[in-house]
């Protein structure tokens, strides 16, 4: 060795607020935020300098292929999109646990002032919202301690 310092360098995946996809390379997370905050970091298609991190499509390791066509970004996008609503439900919907289909069918009837609700359900009550015009949607919502909010 010559005594010249080696140092390693970090590649993290960035998006600006517009959207566009880009890489930066970095000492450290550190260096990336400090940079970040100094508006030093901008993306290369806008300018834009609010940016923010992304996952690395190669830190995703998944069992099922990606289907014919799609590219791993936009692998990336849908899992962002999924997480937007997941975090839109939680913030803006009542969590009213098990007592999903009832406190639906109280708004459906005028018992209740209708709002906007979340919860779970069984296949049968799911059918009996069904059969009583009842408009509902599933969304897979994690369970893991630092998502509940």
């Amino acid at each position: 060795m010559d005594g010249a310092k080696k140092t390693a360098m970090i590649a993290y995946d960035l998006q600006c607020s517009r959207g566009h996809l880009f890489e930066g390379w970095f000492d450290d997370l550190k260096s990336f935020e400090s940079q970040r905050k100094k508006g030093l970091v901008s993306c290369p298609v806008c300018n834009d300098a609010s940016v923010s991190r992304i996952p690395s499509t190669f830190a995703i390791r998944s069992t099922e292929e990606l289907p014919a066509g799609k590219t791993g970004a936009e692998y990336l996008e849908k899992e962002r999109l999924q997480g937007q609503i997941v975090d839109f439900v939680r913030k803006n919907f009542d969590d009213v646990g098990t007592e999903f289909a009832k406190e639906a069918l109280k708004m459906h009837y005028g018992v209740q002032e209708p709002r906007n609700i979340r919860g779970t359900s069984t296949q049968q009550e799911e059918e009996t919202l069904r059969k009583e015009g009842i408009e509902f949607f599933k969304i897979p919502m994690p369970t893991s301690p630092e998502t509940d909010a």
